[in-house]
């Protein structure tokens, strides 16, 4: 029978800070409370503060007194703000709280790694991102059951504390997700294909069809509908995650690209779509029929054991359970 990872020290349940209450912070502060956590957060913001203590939870806009709070309890603190202001509220960690265990849910990996790397705060660092969201955003979007089954990364670079990662990876699972460890930049390769990507073809695909005038817009359906959902993800939000990676992403359009303007000149030639259509059915069967195969015979903080995690990772493995 496969038993689940192991770890190499007792794990424990600290309390958890969210620094950012909106789609993604929110859900978290509210799964965490639901699977028995101390857990309070911050906005900078006092709407989503009012908004969240209205729902019965901890929440402040103190971001000096949170921090501090957080301090004197060991919490893992979980920035959950925007990219662009990563920056301000790391300063404020390393202030206030450098000691804690430290995690995001930003959807780039490489540029947080380095971020918190330039605070001096990367000894307890351990980069996630739920793959997760809808195209609504702030506190009142939040679901608490929005990880329940969803893919949540957990960075394994060489030289991770090993504490800090179990402490990741068992909020991951309390928040009902599974986890999938990695490496940071095939992180932000790997979601510029299959997250950031996917924006842009949808904002692609909603001017085109509006271009078409109101005729094409009442005709349209369930595949433009599913199609474009993201489009409706605030601006701000796609520019912001986009852009951060930006590197990866213009390597995953070019070869998007690649293929659109080979499937037009098939078109224009002989009214030929063959070779597009055959490519992406057999492609979305792969995706629907890949196995999540559970992680075993790794235990976290023995020598090797980031590489085995992310070996593990590249084949599609996860980690559903912890045993102690």
């Amino acid at each position: 029978m496969c038993q689940p990872i192991r770890v190499s020290a007792e794990s424990t349940t600290p309390p958890v800070c969210v620094l950012g209450l909106g789609l993604i912070g929110g859900s978290l502060l509210r799964a965490a409370v639901a699977a028995g956590r101390t857990a309070w957060g911050y906005n900078r913001s006092a709407g989503p503060v009012e908004e969240a203590r209205a729902d019965g939870y901890d929440a402040d806009s103190d971001l000096t007194a949170v921090l501090r709070r957080a301090a004197e309890a060991d919490a893992v603190l979980v920035v959950a703000v925007p990219v662009p202001a990563l920056d301000a509220v790391l300063g404020q960690i390393a202030v206030h709280a450098p000691g804690c265990t430290l995690t995001d849910v930003v959807s780039v990996k490489g540029a947080v790694r380095d971020a918190v790397a330039g605070h001096g705060l990367g000894s307890r660092f351990v980069g996630g991102h739920p793959m997760a969201g809808t195209s609504q955003s702030g506190w009142s979007a939040g679901d608490g059951e929005l990880f329940r089954d969803a893919v949540w990364v957990v960075t394994a670079e060489d030289g991770t504390d090993p504490a800090s990662w179990t402490r990741v990876a068992d909020l991951a699972l309390d928040c009902g997700a599974v986890v999938v460890p990695a490496d940071p930049d095939e992180h932000d390769s790997a979601v510029a294909r299959i997250s950031h990507l996917p924006h842009l073809l949808a904002e692609a695909l909603a001017v085109t069809a509006a271009s078409g005038g109101d005729l094409a817009l009442a005709l349209a359906a369930g595949s433009f509908r599913d199609g474009t959902r993201v489009a409706g993800t605030a601006p701000d939000l796609v520019r912001a995650m986009c852009e951060a990676n930006a590197e990866a992403l213009t390597v995953a359009l070019d070869e998007a690209l690649e293929l659109l303007t080979a499937a037009r000149a098939a078109l224009a030639a002989d009214a030929d779509t063959e070779a597009l259509v055959v490519a992406g059915h057999a492609a979305r069967r792969r995706y629907e029929s890949l196995p999540r195969t559970e992680i075993t015979g790794v235990l976290v903080g023995e020598p090797g054991w980031e590489r085995l995690l992310r070996d593990a990772g590249r084949r599609g493995e996860v980690l559903r359970a912890r045993t102690y």
